[in-house]
């Protein structure tokens, strides 16, 4: 078994903060710098699952590195640099408390919502007489909560707006971003003969403008299917090839867990960790059209502070 990189406790220059997240740990430079740590932890149900991933920081922060790169032009975003293949630096935003989860595809929890009969998501009405993956006539958006623990929960542009979560003017820019982010993500999963099904984006405020904030297209943040065969599965109702942590989610609905209290998480086996790492590696492939290079993996937390402080030293952050 591969070493995996599960917790942090670093104690960089000029720190003022930590957050450890369900898959991320974020450390505040000062008042205007984020060190995201990617780490191995996995998460389903919004439940921190108890071993490691490995590789899968590594490779979660590279695709994420690459897609903010190449959507850069359509949608300001927060990152700086890439010290580490687990590590992003970038800048320290207001986070906006609203996640925008925009769906091409009627699958995952959408689609076990329609089959128990709701027909309105998000204040979005669904059409009737759709199948499980069928491609929705135009992308919806279904906005959750951004909550600090637990579940985040669906809701409306109109509810969003008259709690005061954000502004009519933030929520509509959010939106046209979200679309424009979601076109281009689409566009370049076409090339790599992938599908972008559903996938979220999450925003904050910086100098008072909205910027996109957090990691994007990655299997912690979207689901994708492969664009051969999409068609003729669809025809006979066979479910579709995926490259997405949905498997994790059925995996542990198969062993009888969904998060909820009294559940127990199934033992996970080193070769049911590593199958999942094979899974991050083969979408990092796709997605990017790059061969993945394993990086080191022995010191891990002395590489990451290593390549960290370098790179704070040459944004002038001093020791």
């Amino acid at each position: 078994m591969s070493t995996t990189l599960v917790n942090t406790e670093f104690q960089f220059p000029g720190q003022t903060a930590v957050y450890h997240g369900k898959v991320r740990d974020v450390y505040t430079i000062g008042s205007d710098l984020l060190v995201m740590v990617a780490t191995d932890r996995i998460s389903a149900f919004d439940v921190i699952l108890p071993k490691g991933i490995p590789y899968k920081g590594q490779a979660l922060n590279q695709i994420a590195a690459s897609m903010l790169d190449a959507t850069a032009a359509e949608v300001p975003n927060w990152k700086i640099a890439v010290p580490d293949p687990m590590v992003t630096i970038g800048r320290r935003c207001e986070g906006l408390r609203l996640e925008m989860i925009i769906r091409g595809y009627l699958a995952g929890s959408a689609w076990r919502a329609y089959k128990s009969g709701v027909r309105e998501i998000c204040g979005v009405t669904l059409p009737e007489g759709m199948v499980e993956n069928q491609r929705f006539p135009e992308p919806i958006i279904t906005p959750t909560t951004k909550a600090e623990a637990g579940h985040d929960e669906d809701i409306s542009r109109e509810d969003a707006i008259a709690q005061g979560i954000v502004t009519a003017e933030q929520f509509d820019t959010m939106a046209a971003y979200t679309r424009a982010l979601f076109k281009k993500g689409s566009e370049m999963a076409a090339e790599k003969g992938l599908i972008l099904v559903d996938t979220k984006y999450e925003f904050g405020l910086a100098d008072g403008k909205v910027i996109l904030i957090d990691e994007i297209h990655t299997p912690d943040s979207s689901r994708y299917f492969y664009a051969d065969g999409y068609e003729e599965r669809l025809r006979n109702g066979e479910p579709q090839r995926q490259l997405s942590k949905e498997f994790v989610r059925e995996w542990l609905m198969a062993n009888g867990f969904m998060g909820k209290e009294g559940q127990q998480v199934p033992e996970m086996t080193d070769a049911f960790c590593e199958e999942v790492s094979e899974r991050y590696i083969e979408l990092y492939e796709h997605i990017t059209g790059l061969t993945f290079v394993k990086a080191p993996e022995q010191n891990l937390a002395e590489r990451i502070s290593k390549n960290v402080l370098d790179c704070l030293a040459s944004l002038g952050v001093k020791a």
